[in-house]
């Protein structure tokens, strides 16, 4: 590890074009500098200045010591300013574990209440249930988000709750979704490209026994992980999807999806599994309860709609 003094000197005499230069800019003697911008060439083991007339000039040494220096400094001159920020207003930083098998327009409903926190620094990694919540138990995750509850794991103590369970939606592109589809849906699925969330999903399983139960058998086109990039291709034309109530107030964000039809029996459910430090986060409480309230209101809602 070169000492950053030196460091610095060398930078400033590379800078100044000379060692003289250099000392008046410094307010120091030449020696001195010249000592020190020695030392760190017999640190490295090569020359990184050369004699170019009354001034100095970069060897080819020198010139990736100089880059890199100015990398180094350029952070350097920073730091002041960060530290001063962090420390007068903390960031609130919030880490997310999405279950790969998570539809992730769910997932963005579920914490748009804790969006608009002042300095919010959310975190998301999407991944397999069981390494994110090795990762949980490890606290390098505040709460997974998945579409199941927590698994009894030895030596893990974690627990979860069920924070929204909702019905599915069928939306497609314009070009598919047709008055004819509409009216003749879901035996309409039969006749149209269909979008499915791949066998990670839990909903995948309850999907793949609906189409048995109803006698149609879909012509899949297209398997995904993200609900969201599948949303996309839809949208290009690729075919028609399935997507939770809840997931669908962000469908809006894709242009050109129409809605198909709608099937109320079948759910998609979301789990928030912490740890006990987790548990306590003034973050996943937030979104914890406002979960709860928006499915208590729904489901007054489908009691008084009966």
């Amino acid at each position: 590890m070169p000492n950053f003094r030196h460091l610095y000197y060398f930078w400033i005499v590379a800078k100044q074009g000379g060692f003289a230069r250099a000392a008046e800019h410094l307010g120091m003697a030449v020696q001195t500098i010249s000592v020190q911008v020695r030392e760190l060439e017999k640190d490295l083991g090569h020359a990184l200045l050369k004699p170019a007339g009354r001034s100095v000039a970069l060897t080819e040494a020198g010139q990736a010591a100089f880059a890199r220096a100015e990398q180094i400094f350029a952070l350097g001159q920073g730091l002041a300013g960060e530290v001063r920020a962090a420390g007068s207003a903390p960031v609130a930083r919030l880490a997310v574990g999405l279950s790969d098998g998570l539809s992730k327009l769910a997932a963005h409903a579920l914490l748009a209440p804790v969006l608009a926190t002042p300095r919010l620094r959310l975190v998301c990694h999407e991944g397999e249930l069981d390494e994110l919540l090795s990762e949980l138990a490890l606290h390098q995750l505040d709460v997974v988000l998945a579409g199941q509850g927590a698994p009894r794991i030895a030596n893990q103590r974690l627990s979860s709750e069920r924070i929204a369970s909702s019905a599915l939606h069928w939306y497609g592109p314009a070009s598919l979704v047709r008055k004819a589809t509409r009216e003749r849906f879901p035996q309409s699925l039969q006749d149209l490209p269909v979008l499915l969330p791949t066998a990670h999903a839990p909903l995948r399983a309850t999907l793949d026994q609906w189409f048995e139960d109803l006698g149609v058998q879909p012509r899949i086109v297209g398997e995904f992980e993200d609900s969201a990039l599948l949303a996309v291709f839809a949208a290009r034309g690729l075919g028609v999807f399935p997507v939770s109530e809840l997931g669908a107030k962000d469908v809006g964000l894709v242009r050109g999806l129409r809605l198909l039809g709608d099937c109320p029996d079948l759910r998609e459910e979301v789990h928030a599994i912490w740890s006990r430090r987790g548990r306590n986060h003034p973050l996943v409480r937030q979104i914890v309860a406002a979960a709860q309230r928006e499915e208590t209101t729904a489901r007054t809602a489908s009691v008084e709609a009966r």
